[in-house]
């Protein structure tokens, strides 16, 4: 399954962008804006903001210190697929690795990230990341 910017919001009942499930209870709830429990929850919800164009959600989950000023989401790019490879949550800091498939102009691709992420006023923001 793939989504992109043009992408509607799933129904409760259809798979998660992230693959964690039923959007409903997966990221549904998170990108209304419910706290996420655990950084992972978190990335994977930024995951599927991207692949739904949800600028609210990313805005509202990236640390005010590092969050550009404009977040693109509208680039012809379309989402087929996270893997989580590590997640570990040390007090207030976490660290989550993962892998997105993309899709763009024609191209296919994966995006391999090492993200930062800190619990501030008691939710987790996402500070920044290492591509590699």
């Amino acid at each position: 399954m793939s989504f992109g910017s043009a992408s509607t919001r799933p129904s409760a009942a259809a798979e998660c962008p992230c693959g964690g499930g039923a959007f409903g209870r997966c990221c549904g709830p998170i990108l209304d804006g419910a706290p996420a429990p655990t950084a992972e929850r978190l990335m994977r919800s930024r995951y599927t903001a991207f692949a739904l164009g949800d600028r609210v959600h990313l805005t509202r989950t990236w640390h005010p210190r590092t969050r550009p000023d404009e977040i693109d989401v509208d680039d012809g790019t379309s989402w087929h697929g996270l893997v989580i490879e590590h997640a570990v949550e040390d007090g207030d800091a976490a660290v989550v690795a993962f892998r997105a498939r993309w899709r763009q102009h024609g191209g296919d691709g994966e995006l391999r990230e090492r993200s930062r992420f800190v619990r501030r006023g008691g939710r987790w923001v996402y500070v920044d990341g290492d591509v590699g």
